[in-house]
């Protein structure tokens, strides 16, 4: 018998590289595969293009910005999804001041000379304090943001989020709701009540991490993922 397709979803500004101890370690119980969340006018668009990736039936794992992305994959097919995991993601809309906000910074950026991407200030907004001078972490998130580059910036921080709620509460699969104890970009108490919300969902806050849980804690998600696999 084949393993399960596992289709991972990274964050905003993320590829590849962000799963790449993930992609190492889980070739035992599934096949991992990257999805592409670039490109794309809308969540709706860029969950079509995680749909087309997908098999018959798939495993689904999304990352922060790739967590929405998954919501709207379950909004649209929760028939196709065996199990779900959400990390360091968020369930909610955008109000209209944070979508505003949000597409003003992007506007800014667009007009910009020269993209900064991930820098000191973000790096203290997006990691655990233990991890803000780890240059192996830091060095990885700013390759990502490197070879993405400003044009992803803005297309991706223009979209706006819908309410996943109601998608959310009537999911079937097994699901992984996690994210780091020193997530101050979407915190634990958000996963609390995402968690609460879904019939079948468990939760896990991952000691030693902010919100960059797969390149903090690689064996940590590797091991949620492996449970999750493994439920029926």
């Amino acid at each position: 018998m084949a393993l399960p397709q596992l289709i991972l979803i990274p964050g905003r500004l993320n590829d590849g590289d962000l799963f790449r101890d993930q992609l190492a370690a889980l070739g035992d119980v599934c096949r991992p595969v990257v999805a592409d969340v670039t490109r794309g006018r809308s969540f709706a668009e860029l969950a079509a293009t995680v749909l087309d990736l997908g098999e018959d039936r798939f495993a689904l794992a999304g990352f922060s910005f790739g967590g929405i992305v998954a919501m709207e994959v379950a909004r649209q097919a929760p028939e196709r999804l065996t199990h779900l995991a959400l990390m360091d993601t968020v369930m909610m809309p955008d109000t209209p001041e944070a979508l505003a906000a949000r597409r003003a910074t992007a506007s800014m950026v667009e007009r910009s000379v020269r993209f900064h991407g991930f820098g000191d200030q973000i790096a203290a907004a997006y990691l655990a304090p233990r991890h803000r001078g780890d240059e192996a972490i830091v060095g990885r998130i700013r390759e990502m943001t490197e070879r993405l580059g400003k044009d992803v910036f803005v297309r991706q921080s223009r979209l706006e989020r819908q309410d996943n709620r109601a998608a959310l509460s009537e999911l079937t699969c097994p699901v992984s709701v996690a994210c780091g104890a020193e997530d101050s970009v979407t915190p634990p108490a958000q996963h609390e009540e995402m968690a609460a919300l879904i019939p079948n969902a468990t939760l896990t806050i991952i000691p030693d991490a902010g919100h960059m849980t797969p390149l903090e804690q690689p064996g940590a998600v590797t091991a949620l993922l492996r449970d999750l696999l493994a439920r029926s």
